[in-house]
C-alpha cells in the first residue's frame, strides 16, 4: 500500500509524472492516492523528500532510450 506523508510532501508533482497508472492526484494542499493505485512503487524512489513509502520492492534498472529498446525483428519467408 502507498503511503504518503502529508506533512513531508513538498508537492513537486514528480510522482505523478512516473505513475503508470495515473492514480495519483496532484491538490492544491496534499497528494491523493486514488483507488486505482496497482501498489507498483514506481512513485517511491522519485520522491526528493521521501513522502512516499510502501508499495512492492521492484528492482529497477535504468530506463534505455527509445532507439536503443528491443525492436521485434521481421520474420524471413
Amino acid at each position: 500500500m502507498i503511503v504518503v506523508d502529508p506533512d513531508a510532501c513538498v508537492l513537486c508533482g514528480l510522482c505523478i509524472a512516473v505513475c503508470p497508472p495515473d492514480a495519483l492526484e496532484l491538490t492544491r494542499t496534499r497528494l491523493v492516492v486514488h483507488s486505482n493505485c496497482t501498489d507498483c512503487g514506481w512513485c517511491v524512489p522519485y520522491c526528493p523528500v521521501g513522502a512516499i513509502s510502501g508499495g512492492r520492492t521492484v528492482r529497477r534498472g535504468p530506463r534505455l532510450p527509445e532507439e536503443r529498446r528491443e525492436r521485434p525483428v521481421a520474420s524471413l519467408p
